[in-house]
């Protein structure tokens, strides 16, 4: 099996929720069809537009979706139903590890919200590096001060879209409660602002010792899972 992650671009002003709806709605149920397994909707709509989302392209992402395939090269219709729906499309075959599992009761909207953010290696680190800092200093500092109560690394293998955007090594999914969208104190898990203010930086110290800021994509989404 292997998983794949798409990037899905449209119009900013383009209503999300009915982007979120269509994808499903329509479009999961021709993925499954065509074997597509374990799908996921991440949505920027209504119920996250409280967000501020980081943003680089235009169109920017309005939209992703994971699935596992029994091969990559079996993607041809779930492409196709995912396009249908938005202007433009980019898919990435990805590894995923899971340092935190959430709950995502099936066929309903997930609690909270999703942070994903497309991340980029520090040009100056070894690869080995990267992985080290990342998968061990940094898994700690993200649980320990932030309020995520799930978090989904996906490491970029390659690029299966031509003109995927290709600045980016990985996709990283993080789960907030709702509140984190609005509040800084609610998202670093502070009770005070010195806490706040104490979590943020070891948070962005940590961050600073592995990934290239410039290159950063946030998106925030409800987060689907469909089975």
């Amino acid at each position: 099996m292997q998983k794949l992650f798409y990037l899905l671009f449209d119009n900013a002003d383009a209503d999300g929720t009915k982007l979120r709806e269509s994808l499903c709605d329509v479009a999961a149920p021709a993925m499954r069809a065509s074997g597509a397994k374990e799908i996921t909707v991440f949505g920027a709509d209504s119920d996250v537009d409280a967000g501020q989302p980081i943003r680089q392209l235009d169109p920017p992402i309005r939209a992703m979706v994971s699935f596992w395939l029994e091969d990559a090269a079996d993607r041809g219709a779930s492409e196709e139903a995912l396009g249908a729906h938005v202007s433009s499309l980019a898919g990435y075959l990805v590894v995923e590890s899971r340092p935190m599992v959430h709950d995502a009761p099936k066929g309903d909207r997930t609690e909270g919200m999703k942070q994903i953010s497309c991340i980029t290696k520090r040009a100056d680190i070894s690869q080995e590096e990267y992985i080290r800092i990342w998968h061990t200093d940094h898994r700690q500092v993200a649980i320990e001060t932030q309020s995520t109560f799930g978090y989904v690394r996906n490491e970029i293998m390659r690029a299966l879209t031509p003109n995927a955007p290709d600045q980016w090594d990985a996709f990283v999914e993080e789960s907030f409660p709702i509140d984190a969208l609005t509040d800084q104190l609610v998202f670093y898990d502070a009770k005070t602002q010195a806490e706040y203010e104490k979590n943020f930086k070891i948070m962005m110290d940590s961050c600073g010792r592995f990934l290239d800021h410039g290159a950063i994509e946030v998106t925030y989404t409800s987060e689907y899972y469909l089975g």
